[in-house]
């Protein structure tokens, strides 16, 4: 049986990150991809995502992203970077592999797809939260005659043009969307929580301040927040016109109940719809690390830096405070010295335990 000293899950940001600092310090490894192209989350985004709309996109390390004219389509300038990357550090990447489950075998684990198994020591979780859209349950939602989207599916703003579109969601994104649809379109913006604005820059001091509150839950075992949800919300040049036009100011509380032509409040008010375009979230993608019983009583993963503290065996990346580009890249080199910290340590007691040097 081969046995692997880590295996990394996922070959977003966190993963392509971490296999990057594994591979510096001669961890044998290897990396699964649900995707059958490099990309990650990046090859899924709508075709009228342009790399002047997106937050920044951190460089990998080791490789500056190439410079951009702001023309380029998100969904391939990015990955045409990510495949790049993995190619020029000959990262071990195994694509497709769908990860169904992580289980413990006499102090192992065993990495289980549909068809295949890999054995290796230590793992690296680095599936971020893409494909978990989150859509929260409203009564008569399933009632709704019209066109029901999740930031997942959004297709570009010229989809909507002409149509009633009420956008759910308090986050970056659905400022975003209503950004690109309220010239084109009408559009009633709902959220559960009164927005809150910030005018001023994030800056590195602000950052660190945002990350610290994020990293405080993950330690305390709490369900991980975004950071918007922290930092609060600001406009962009892009949504300017909309809030000329008013659309953020006329947002409206949560809706009591869906019907099939539209959403009602509870005072009775109704408002009409063709869409409900659902900017409400995700979730981490991490159902297949279920067997480790990794949640604490808290329903989060409770973790010291990016290691799971219920199973140090488990690094998590692209998870809490590292769901960002740029804390991703951080959290891979966390990982990999809290991968060779585990294999040292394991060498330490029994030094048949482990084929990489202790570093």
């Amino acid at each position: 049986m081969e046995i692997y000293d880590a295996i990394v899950v996922g070959a977003g940001q966190a993963g392509l990150s971490s296999s990057y600092h594994l591979t510096r310090r001669g961890v044998r490894h290897l990396v699964l991809d649900a995707d059958d192209r490099p990309g990650g989350a990046w090859r899924h985004r709508w075709d009228a995502l342009t790399m002047n709309d997106v937050h920044r996109v951190a460089d990998l390390p080791g490789s500056q992203i190439p410079p951009d004219s702001g023309a380029e389509r998100a969904n391939q300038f990015v990955p045409a970077y990510f495949a790049d990357y993995e190619q020029r550090f000959a990262l071990p990447v195994v694509r497709p592999v769908q990860v169904r489950r992580v289980t413990d075998d006499s102090g192992l684990l065993v990495v289980e797809a549909d068809d295949q198994s890999w054995t290796t020591r230590t793992l690296v979780n680095a599936t971020g939260t893409w494909t978990r859209p989150f859509v929260p349950h409203y009564p008569g939602i399933e009632t709704f005659a019209g066109e029901q989207l999740h930031t997942a599916d959004y297709p570009g703003p010229e989809h909507f043009r002409g149509k009633r579109v009420v956008v759910v969601g308090g986050g970056a994104s659905a400022v975003q969307f209503i950004g690109a649809l309220a010239p084109i379109t009408s559009t009633v913006w709902v959220t559960r929580r009164e927005p809150v604005w910030i005018d001023q820059e994030l800056t590195p001091e602000l950052g660190r301040e945002v990350v610290a509150q994020v990293e405080e839950r993950v330690r305390q075992g709490l369900p991980p927040r975004s950071v918007v949800s922290v930092t609060g919300l600001r406009l962009r040049e892009q949504e300017r016109e909309a809030e000329r036009l008013g659309a953020y100011a006329g947002r409206r509380p949560l809706f009591a109940t869906i019907e099939p032509a539209g959403v009602r409040w509870a005072d009775g008010t109704f408002e009409p719809a063709d869409v409900l375009l659902w900017a409400t979230g995700f979730r981490p993608a991490i159902e297949h690390l279920g067997p480790l019983h990794l949640r604490s009583p808290h329903g989060g993963i409770q973790l010291d830096g990016t290691t799971a503290v219920a199973d140090p065996r488990v690094q998590m990346v692209g998870y809490g405070p590292s769901a960002s580009t740029i804390g991703a890249n951080r959290a891979g080199r966390t990982a990999a010295l809290g991968v060779v910290e585990r294999l040292r340590t394991a060498t330490t007691a029994d030094p048949r335990r482990s084929s990489t040097p202790a570093r």
